[in-house]
């Protein structure tokens, strides 16, 4: 990649590039395009050798969206979605990246892209206001500007299990499927984890192993997704009303254009509940969330037990051994306290294979006691496998941003600042890393939402936000210790305040061990969250603070 020309800053300190740019997925091109808009010079570095974040690492078979495709995609170019068909309902792995890479290649993004650099760390200078960045290779970057674009399920999770050095065979995590794919056909096949990702993975191998062994600690409520081609007659429609659709999205909770039957069930019968459910249930996907206010599913747990307990009923339907069913079907947590998971391919019915086990770790079960060489030892058996797959998730929201090492004001790691958990304000920015913005980071909506959607808003506020300090003469910015206080204590209140504290998951860290177990996102829906920032950035940046390198002057709003 040619060197960029070094720019001079408002502080008179030379640079390299006005901003680094981390990942070059969905978060990492849309940044690199508006600044670039704007006249920055914009390096973005991706481990990878291509476009595509989170859809360039996980090729694992059954890889899909869970998110409607029209939606699942950029909206700020009216030229991009006219000249792009989605063919389904719930786009694959392959199709949204060859989506990733039309747009890079649309909007010429790939000469300032540097694929296979790895960012291994970032240090501020406060009296330059600029970053310097480190990079695996030895390259070093001088930049006012340090975007992280890592994504919020994207440093994989596999647990520490005694003995996998001994396994003899495969092994494999779902986040680092080998490009080329894996043989499978007529093996013994484990799989650990039943999460959205082992769901889609457990679906479309039953039945190409020999033999699929599903290691399951806690059951999911997997709604079907309805998957299906798009008529052209359908798209024809989407295209004709995208406005509206794009317009309703922005000002939802979840950031999905559709409408709820009921606010609130306070009004009805079960009976009528019921109705409204079953009704849903043959859309699918999302649109069966939005039954009623998603929200309020969130907050009201009788009506959480309503839909819970339909959802059981609907697997024990599917699954032809009563007791087996019971191992499937979910009731440790509300619907809707994890990450929905979708059923793209008849999950359930799976487990009728005689091809397919599942084997129960629960506590209650027959936990995992090593990794041998032949396969899993459990409790009560020994499994012979010839290939293990890790479904196991992701050091989720936080894991990618602190894989860096990053160094604030007065030597402060990001890692210390975070040991008690994210400290953010608005999820964008963190007291004592000046210039150092997070698109979709810990304290946002991201995971909460339609990701696109929650990306697009970041990165254009971020971008409005630079412009402002170039317009006024500004080096440096970052939240004021009582605004970082008060969002952190505000999303922790949300939180407490819904069912997502019945469950453990990801969202609070409780997947991996040794983590501070804290509610990651900010629950109060995309909607609400996009009005704060608004109103934040009408008030001249309200709750942040401004500073000029060559003075050190602090501006406060």
């Amino acid at each position: 990649m040619p060197e960029a020309d070094t720019h001079t800053g408002p502080g008179d300190g030379a640079t390299d590039v006005d901003a680094v740019v981390v990942g070059a997925g969905f978060s990492g091109l849309y940044m690199l395009h508006r600044l670039r808009e704007q006249g920055l010079d914009v390096r973005v570095y991706e481990k990878g050798d291509g476009v595509g974040g989170t859809w360039y690492w996980n090729r694992y078979p059954g890889a899909r969206c869970d998110s409607e495709s029209h939606i699942y995609c950029y909206s700020f170019s009216d030229e991009i979605r006219e000249q792009w068909e989605w063919s389904e309902r719930y786009p694959e792995q392959p199709e949204i990246l060859e989506y990733l890479n039309f747009v890079a290649d649309e909007l010429d993004l790939r000469r300032d892209i540097a694929f296979e650099r790895e960012v291994e760390s970032a240090t501020y200078d406060e009296d330059a206001a600029t970053w310097t960045v480190e990079l695996a290779d030895g390259e070093v970057v001088e930049t006012r500007f340090f975007i992280t674009g890592v994504g919020c399920l994207s440093e994989p999770f596999r647990p520490e299990f005694d003995g996998l050095e001994e396994f003899e065979g495969e092994q494999y995590h779902t986040a680092r499927w080998p490009e080329e794919g894996v043989d499978l056909a007529g093996k013994r096949v484990g799989v650990i984890g039943t999460g959205s990702t082992g769901i889609q993975f457990i679906s479309e191998t039953g039945g190409t192993a020999g033999h699929l062994t599903v290691f399951q600690r806690t059951p999911n409520y997997a709604v079907p997704a309805r998957n299906r081609p798009l008529e052209d007659e359908e798209y024809a429609e989407i295209r004709a009303n995208y406005d509206d659709i794009w317009k309703r999205a922005r000002d939802s909770r979840l950031g999905m254009p559709f409408e709820h039957d009921h606010y609130s069930a306070a009004s009805l019968s079960e009976a009528e509940i019921r109705e409204t459910l079953e009704e849903r249930w043959q859309q699918g996907g999302f649109r069966f969330l939005h039954a009623f206010e998603p929200g309020h599913v969130l907050t009201n747990a009788e009506v959480n037990a309503v839909i819970s307990e339909f959802i059981r009923e609907r697997i024990r339907e599917k699954i032809d051994d009563p007791d087996l069913a019971e191992k499937l079907v979910p009731t440790d947590h509300p619907y809707g306290a994890k990450r929905p998971p979708m059923d793209y391919n008849d999950y359930y019915r799976t487990y009728n294979r005689d091809d397919v086990s599942l084997v129960d770790v629960s506590d209650d079960g027959e936990p995992i006691e090593r990794v041998t060489a032949r396969g899993i030892k459990t409790t009560a058996n020994e499994y012979e496998l010839d290939v293990l797959v890790f479904a196991t998730g992701f050091d989720a929201m936080t894991g990618a941003i602190l894989a860096m090492d990053i160094e604030g004001r007065d030597g402060l790691t990001l890692e210390e600042a975070w040991s008690a958990g994210p400290r953010t304000y608005l999820g964008l920015m963190s007291r004592g890393f000046p210039n150092l913005f997070t698109i979709t980071g810990p304290q946002s909506p991201s995971v909460l939402t339609n990701m696109p959607l929650s990306i697009e808003q970041h990165v254009e506020w971020i971008a409005d936000c630079i412009a402002y300090m170039d317009e006024h003469g500004y080096d440096a910015i970052e939240p004021t210790e009582a605004s970082q206080e008060r969002w952190v204590t505000n999303t922790n209140m949300l939180a407490d305040n819904m069912l997502f504290s019945e469950a453990d998951s990801w969202y609070r860290g409780d997947n991996v061990p040794g983590k501070t177990e804290v509610f990651t996102p900010f629950p109060g829906g995309l909607d609400m969250y996009r009005d704060i920032c608004d109103r934040v950035a009408r008030d001249d940046y309200d709750g942040f603070e401004f500073a000029r390198a060559a003075d050190a002057a602090t501006v406060e709003r």
